[in-house]
């Protein structure tokens, strides 16, 4: 079995999700793969001082497809060239830990991103790629910060 022919690729358009990315679509390509990458728009209810105050709502359909091409346009951008891998993008609402696990039933592995928080952060936080790592159905790779001089000859390129 071949861990890298269809890899998850969880997106938060961070830095470090863009990262998960290259690396992921480089896999891709050496083992003539496919990705499946994914953006959780977690559901937040706001809170006002006041009930009557206005909320702006956006229909979720509204939501879902700015977001979709928000994540096509990343994609399109480090996902190119010869022999570039396919890549199925998909924008989903819901905890980003249990759209992700969810997913993995459809793939082979995932590639994702730690967010590199320590200390009090990651307790209070906690971190979903943690969880990810612990639960999910395969095997997971995960890709830590870019730190350093990478990161600032990656933001030149």
């Amino acid at each position: 079995m071949n861990l890298f022919r269809r890899i998850l690729v969880p997106c938060d358009f961070s830095e470090h999700a863009i990262h998960a990315l290259e690396v992921a679509a480089r896999l891709a390509r050496e083992h003539r793969g496919r990705l499946l990458v994914l953006h959780a728009i977690t559901p937040f209810h706001p809170v006002t001082a006041l009930p009557e105050a206005g909320i702006p709502w956006i229909p979720e359909t509204d939501l879902i497809a700015g977001e979709r091409r928000h994540l096509q346009a990343i994609v399109g951008r480090v996902v190119r060239g010869k022999n570039a891998p396919r890549v199925k993008c998909r924008v989903e609402i819901g905890d980003a830990f249990h759209r992700i696990v969810h997913a993995a039933r459809e793939v082979d592995s995932i590639v994702m991103a730690t967010a590199g928080r320590t200390g009090l952060a990651h307790l209070v936080i906690g971190s979903v790629a943690e969880k990810v790592v612990r639960h999910a159905p395969v095997p997971v790779l995960t890709v830590r910060p870019v730190r350093g001089a990478r990161a600032k000859g990656r933001k030149a390129a």
